[in-house]
């Protein structure tokens, strides 16, 4: 398997997860420290502390896909490692964040690296459970599961008009798979979950079982990736 990664992207947004978390954190303590020595200055010290929040809200989003260690790319690759050379890999160069190409056709893999339990109910993606603890780590350290079931439509959408550029005469088809990254992840299996998930673990194993279905041919593969290369 080839891997292709935008790394000054991946350079330049951790940088930027780094300096919004410094900031945001020196803006929250100057909120709080004229909260206490200035009462009458209430309303820049709440406008400080929201700016400080805003700000560690960047830094922890762009922290967990581009600063924290494995990235969501790395797990990737570690996870997709043995797969053989006709697929190939794209990270950041592409509509989708990470978008896998091969025998088993195109594949837009949405990651999450959130800890927990997730179902499927109600036509959505839930976090289950955690008590005081989980929702304090949503807040503060981690971001909440959000809606794959919104972003994996968008993706695909925007991914086909992609190719479609690329190779105007062909029409291939795009899927979407959910991945949990975090080894301590656990999710309800349910046949009508959208999109379908998976854990880091088992991706492998079902992207193989999908390339036994041919959905593409090994040339039309290879002219694939070689238009997006």
């Amino acid at each position: 398997m080839q891997i292709i990664s935008n790394e000054r992207l991946i350079k330049r947004n951790a940088r930027v997860g780094q300096i919004a978390s410094i900031v945001g954190l020196g803006v929250l303590v100057v909120g709080m420290i004229i909260s206490f020595t200035r009462p009458d200055l209430f309303i820049w010290s709440l406008l400080a502390l929201l700016v400080g929040f805003a700000l560690s809200q960047i830094g922890i989003y762009f922290g967990n896909r581009w600063g924290r260690r494995p990235r969501p790319d790395e797990v990737l690759d570690a996870a997709l490692k043995g797969l053989d050379g006709n697929f190939r890999l794209y990270h950041y160069s592409t509509p989708a964040a990470h978008l896998l190409t091969g025998p088993a056709g195109v594949w837009v893999l949405l990651t999450r690296m959130q800890r927990g339990k997730f179902v499927f109910e109600k036509g959505r993606w839930r976090q289950k459970g955690g008590g005081f603890l989980q929702a304090y780590m949503r807040i503060f350290a981690q971001e909440g599961v959000g809606r794959p079931d919104l972003e994996a439509p968008s993706e695909v959408e925007a991914v086909k008009k992609f190719l479609n550029e690329k190779l105007p005469d062909e029409e291939l088809p795009v899927n979407a798979i959910l991945v949990f990254t975090n080894d301590s992840a656990e999710f309800e299996e349910n046949d009508e979950a959208f999109p379908p998930a998976v854990t880091a673990k088992k991706l492998k194993d079902f992207i193989r079982k999908e390339a036994k279905n041919k959905p593409i041919s090994i040339p039309m593969s290879k002219t694939l990736q070689d238009a997006l290369d």
